[in-house]
């Protein structure tokens, strides 16, 4: 049996980290979903920057609205995409009872430290998208806080983002169930789907050759441990109880960033070490292909967090700051998506330029 149906009947979600517009006329990601157990898409203005660039499938609709601000321009094609994959996971959306089957758009990047113009858009990519299976995507920032209870409380599915620690997670957890609090005071269905994106690998990324080699590739990992039993611990409180008992869905932990980025360690690194019911991993193309290539998983991930706080006193005695190095995280994957955001903009604008001039 391929290590991904393993995952898949541990009780976590696979998701793929990526999105391209021949991915979806090539019948590639139905594939995914029949063969790989694939229940779900997330995408980031990165994915959808190589995306345009790399390919020719977008520019008949920019060269034929090249009128409109790149921006508006973007969201067009995007949601375009987007809509076409909720459709594939719509089966597994209604299968579930709106657990799973999920499909992610971001809101501009922009817009990480404006809570106003963040729940605005987060609206209208909502009601554009018309779909139940779309999660928007909120930076999990300190202005996107506040957006993400607004947007919960609108009823509108959120996947909060560019989470890095224990206590960014519970400050989104927070935010979400404030906003499901006050949909049941307002007698409004409780029952509004959410996920909270945890970064890991990158924590690795920021300390690679600054710590001793018996740590390398540990720290990510740890983090992730350390704020899975934060989530478990949640999930039994009187609180969330309540939530429960009264109709709403908890919001399930997403291990992001899930990529080895070292050549030496293996290519299914965090997706094995993060093995756990109830969460969803989100990983990309080369890693799911590299999981569909093993047959068996290990241990799953322990509920009380294991060893992870002897880990992190270890390297908090080689100088790392958790804390601090979560907030530098946060903010430097913030700048990182509006540089692909930006990015994006240019392809749109050069490729409207050279389509209109060949006419």
């Amino acid at each position: 049996m391929k290590a991904t149906q393993l995952l898949h009947n541990l009780g976590q979600s696979i998701w793929l980290d990526n999105i391209t517009r021949e991915m979806l006329n090539s019948g590639t990601l139905k594939r995914y979903i029949d063969e790989l157990s694939v229940t779900g898409l997330t995408s980031n203005p990165t994915i959808f920057e190589n995306a345009i660039k790399n390919s020719s499938a977008y520019d008949e609709e920019i060269r034929r609205d090249n009128v409109k601000a790149e921006e508006e321009l973007f969201f067009d094609l995007a949601l375009k995409d987007i809509t076409r994959a909720a459709d594939l996971f719509r089966p597994v959306y209604d299968r579930t009872n709106t657990v799973d089957g999920y499909v992610s758009l971001e809101v501009s990047p922009l817009l990480a430290y404006d809570t106003a113009s963040t729940v605005k858009e987060a609206r209208d990519l909502h009601a554009r998208a018309n779909r139940p299976n779309v999660f928007i995507k909120i930076p999990g920032t300190k202005e996107g806080l506040p957006a993400i209870e607004e947007s919960i409380f609108a009823g509108i599915p959120i996947n909060v983002t560019l989470l890095f620690s224990r206590e960014h997670y519970l400050a989104a957890a927070d935010a979400f169930i404030r906003g499901i609090e006050r949909r049941i005071e307002a007698g409004l269905n409780p029952n509004v789907g959410s996920v909270a994106s945890i970064f890991v690998s990158r924590w690795d990324g920021a300390v690679s050759g600054k710590v001793p080699e018996p740590l390398r590739n540990r720290l990510g990992i740890a983090v992730a441990m350390r704020t899975y039993k934060a989530a478990r611990e949640l999930f039994s409180s009187p609180r969330w109880q309540r939530i429960y008992n009264l109709g709403g869905r908890p919001q399930r932990v997403l291990w992001a960033s899930t990529g080895t980025k070292d050549p030496s360690a293996s290519d299914v690194l965090y997706i094995k070490a993060l093995a756990s019911p109830f969460t969803v991993n989100t990983m990309p193309e080369a890693t799911l292909k590299a999981l569909a290539d093993h047959g068996e998983l290990g241990p799953i991930l322990p509920a009380d967090g294991g060893d992870s706080e002897q880990v992190l006193a270890q390297f908090a005695q080689t100088g790392v700051d958790i804390d601090a190095l979560a907030a530098r995280l946060q903010e430097d994957g913030a700048k990182s998506f509006v540089k692909s955001w930006n990015g994006l903009m240019e392809v749109i604008a050069s490729k409207s330029a050279v389509l209109q001039a060949a006419g």
